[in-house]
């Protein structure tokens, strides 16, 4: 049975009876046990679940009952989105034995259409880094080169759909944790606008820039993602209340007549060869298919990244301040403890990286450091905001590299935070300005390495940048992964 079918001819398939979802969930859960020794994309597999409900969604299937449009659809969530039953750690010891009591509106929704979660996958803890090294559990690793980072914060769901463990994945990105592992992982990832899908159910890392999105083989399947868990959910006020859009219809429109800004500032200093080499090509394609393609210059971009870390600290640290070991945590004696030393000494068990950021986090929201430090990130962020309006009034789309580099070795650059942060430039623009941005696979490095190629459009024209990724996407025949 061929795992590396993509997650809208799964459905096809197993709709008209030709393949067993049993059969197909079996040889996955088969895969995850020979693959994931070595790639380590999953924090907890729920095999006898998945079996199970395998089973009865093909009784559905013969007998004809209505049957959710997933069809039985393996996947897999990342582990900072709540799933009933099933633990929810993000990443972390304060969090290592956490059964979540509820779904997130994203699971509940694939749940409804019949999709099957096969466990949770790994990530940097509490959503916080770029490389999937920062957890408590152990680093995920490059399905492609096992040495290599899978990016990150997503970097379970981008070595797990990568490592045909799934047929697709949900993801959080905060500065580029979905589009970060689709670019290294070679797979589709969209940060949608924000307000587009429900954040309920998704752990809190920093509120106001947070995203949940897909991450699949193909735009496709992406788009068929998207139609189910994107809409208005009565449990989270900052999704919008617009109308139900297919994001499926008219997927192969192109991108003909089309204007595209190329950003300057994500194409300069800093950007490996093979890198810019790709998105010069990527561009060549583009305009080869109809679309003029001119230079857009977004001056804000240059501080982006110290606006990013700024405000996402800030809420960090307000968010993860929950986490004193009292409502949830782990086994840890409150004895010979007074209640100041017993909170210091449990949370002395965050990892370095979130230790890190809930420091700084604290610190630009301190007494004279309000002022110098986070409201001028939020100034720089309405800055950006104001620059891509006035952008996306001479153009439809943006494009850049997702990734300025080329996936890098395991434990190269964990000691060294500022070069870490530095490689989110290009992906924070999105996040910071609320708009939608997708990673699509372009090509291999020379060293065999994937790049993904960034493009954004403006709030909301999420059917208009995945028809733009789509045409991308056609002009290229990327390597697939061995079973």
């Amino acid at each position: 049975m061929n795992l590396g079918i993509s997650a809208t001819e799964f459905v096809s398939q197993a709709k008209e009876g030709a393949i067993s979802v049993e059969e197909f969930v079996a040889q996955t859960l088969e895969r995850i046990k020979k693959t994931d020794e070595k790639i380590h994309a999953f924090i907890t597999v729920d095999s006898q679940n998945a079996l199970e409900k395998a089973k009865a969604i093909d009784k559905k299937i013969k007998s004809k009952e209505k049957t959710g449009i997933c069809f039985g659809m393996p996947i897999s969530i990342k582990d900072n989105i709540c799933t009933a039953g099933l633990k929810t750690t993000c990443a972390s010891k304060m969090l290592e034995n956490f059964v979540a009591p509820y779904d997130a509106t994203v699971t509940a929704r694939l749940k409804s259409e019949d999709a099957i979660i096969v466990g949770k996958v790994n990530l940097d803890e509490f959503a916080m880094g770029s490389t999937t090294e920062f957890s408590y559990f152990g680093a995920t690793k490059n399905p492609w080169n096992a040495e290599y980072v899978p990016g990150g914060s997503s970097g379970g769901s981008g070595a797990s759909v990568a490592a045909l463990e799934c047929l697709a994945s949900l993801g959080s990105d905060t500065g580029g944790s979905v589009r970060s592992p689709a670019s290294f992982c070679s797979v589709v990832g969209l940060k949608p606008t924000y307000g587009l899908i429900s954040r309920y159910g998704l752990v809190s890392y920093a509120n106001s820039i947070e995203q949940v999105g897909p991450v699949a083989k193909t735009v496709e399947d992406v788009a068929f993602l998207l139609n189910i868990i994107s809409g208005h959910d009565t449990h989270d006020n900052t999704t919008a209340n617009n109308a139900h859009v297919d994001y499926t219809k008219d997927l192969k429109s192109g991108i003909s007549g089309k204007k595209i800004g190329i950003i300057s500032q994500m194409i300069g200093d800093g950007i490996d060869k093979d890198v810019a080499s790709a998105t010069t090509s990527a561009v060549s394609k583009l305009q080869d298919l109809g679309a003029e393609c001119i230079p857009i210059s977004l001056d804000a971009v240059e501080h982006s990244v110290a606006a990013y870390y700024t405000i996402a600290s800030a809420e960090a640290s307000s968010n993860l301040s929950r986490y004193d070991n009292l409502r949830y945590g782990f086994d840890f004696s409150t004895e010979g403890y007074e209640f100041k030393a017993f909170v210091s000494k449990a949370r002395s068990h965050f990892g370095p990286e979130v230790t890190r950021r809930m420091l700084l986090g604290a610190f630009v929201l301190s007494a004279g450091y309000y002022g110098k430090y986070y409201l001028k990130a939020q100034k720089v962020r309405t800055m950006i905001k104001a620059q891509l309006d006035e952008a996306f009034k001479k153009v439809d789309y943006l494009i850049s590299p997702t990734m300025p580099i080329l996936p890098f070795k395991i434990g190269e650059k964990i000691d060294d935070p500022l070069k870490l942060y530095l490689t989110d430039i290009n992906t924070v623009t999105a996040n910071l300005s609320g708009i939608p941005a997708i990673s699509v696979p372009f090509s291999m490095s020379s060293s065999g390495l994937p790049i993904g190629i960034q493009l954004f459009a403006n709030s909301f024209k999420e059917k208009e940048l995945l028809q733009a990724a789509h045409a991308l996407q056609e002009t290229t025949t990327l390597p697939e992964m061995s079973q």
